[in-house]
């Protein structure tokens, strides 16, 4: 039985997407987990097809966490469906907040011969794409949160929802459920994710995109900070997107201080950077909606012994070779920034700012440990 997750915050383009699955592929099932009755301390299951609505029942929380419940709860649905033969696709719908990648790592993890992860698909509506991606609310406050620990926002939420799937579903018109997308919109998609396979909506095309085969760990890899797949520069319908590499260290003090300015400079920026106190430390960027995630992403491959490369994935080494300096390794600043009308000259001013001058750089690592530790707080050290 194959499996095909699709997922999103666009509900009304991924319900088209949903059952346009369901009606081109015969013998098709959809599960649908509704995580909004979770304050109510239960989990909502519907399996349908095309004729309406199959079974429902309710999960319970597991652990006070409603994703939680659906992992306990999904994995049983598939084993029935999958050991009862009768059911050649199951179309996993994922509730508006729930992120694929957590969802495809379980399924993956459980497939085997009775079933297969075929495809992951994020549905999405052009017009609603920027609001999206512009909304810094908690998803508390947007009453969307999976769980009463949730602390994401729309913006980042959606940016992660978008950037996993290889496969995008786009719903326009009748499909959709904002305005009329235009130019600008369409350009903005293709570059927040250019690798991905574009189908729309309604034209029978679907099935075969979400059917083509899904490799968890490469998914895995492309969003990681140190080997992430990051788009290319790109200029059209007046959406930019920025692509700022140098191999020098941010000064911390004056990174920290512009990082207002840099994290609203830009729809969405994402990327991984060098900071001067931190030398050995592969730090990700992650900004949406206004706000910035940074995190460790751990150690620098130049900062390894020999002896611990041999533990390192491959697709972690070749990148680290793309990027690679005679003297300083994979170390490097390499963020991205897009967005429409996006101040192209004024941003990498900003950056080139933040970086270590002449004289700071040639003082080495040892002047550079003892740099003002701006970022300690963030970073938790």
């Amino acid at each position: 039985m194959d499996v095909v997750i699709v997922g999103g915050l666009h509900a009304v383009a991924r319900k088209a997407a949903v059952d346009e699955l369901l009606a081109t592929v015969p013998d098709s099932v959809a599960l649908h987990h509704d995580l909004s009755t979770a304050v109510h301390g239960t989990v909502v299951r519907t399996v349908r097809d095309t004729t309406g609505v199959l079974s429902t029942g309710d999960a319970p929380l597991v652990n006070d966490c409603a994703c939680c419940a659906l992992r306990e709860d999904l994995m049983p649905e598939l084993d029935r469906l999958a050991d009862a033969g009768l059911t050649r696709l199951a179309v996993v719908e994922l509730w508006d907040s729930v992120e694929p990648k957590a969802m495809a790592e379980v399924v993956a993890a459980h497939a085997g011969d009775a079933l297969v992860l075929s495809g992951v698909v994020t549905a999405v509506d052009p017009a609603l794409l920027l609001p999206c991606l512009s909304n810094g609310d908690d998803l508390m406050d947007a009453g969307l949160a999976a769980a009463p620990s949730d602390q994401r926002t729309v913006a980042d939420t959606w940016a992660r929802q978008l950037e996993y799937a290889p496969v995008l579903a786009v719903a326009e018109g009748d499909d959709a459920d904002g305005a009329e997308p235009d130019d600008e919109d369409r350009a903005l998609l293709a570059q927040l994710h250019p690798t991905a396979r574009q189908v729309p909506v309604g034209r029978g095309e679907l099935a075969a995109a979400a059917l083509a085969g899904f490799d968890v760990e490469a998914a895995a890899a492309a969003q990681h900070p140190a080997c992430a797949l990051l788009p290319a520069e790109a200029d059209a319908c007046g959406v930019v997107t920025l692509v700022w590499r140098r191999e020098r260290p941010f000064h911390p003090e004056r990174l920290y201080d512009a990082l207002e300015d840099l994290t609203c400079a830009a729809a969405r920026s994402r990327g991984r950077f060098w900071l001067a106190d931190h030398p050995d430390t592969l730090l990700g960027w992650d900004a949406a909606g206004g706000a910035l995630c940074v995190e460790s992403a751990g150690p620098w491959l130049a900062s390894l012994p020999d002896a611990a490369w041999e533990m390192v994935p491959p697709v972690r080494r070749a990148a680290a070779a793309l990027d690679w300096h005679p003297e300083h390794g994979d170390r490097c600043n390499h963020l991205v920034f897009t967005s429409p009308g996006l101040d192209r000259d004024g941003l990498e001013q900003v950056l080139e700012s933040c970086l270590l001058t002449d004289e700071e750089y040639a003082a080495g690592r040892d002047a550079w440990r003892h740099l003002p530790p701006a970022f300690d707080t963030l970073l938790e050290v």
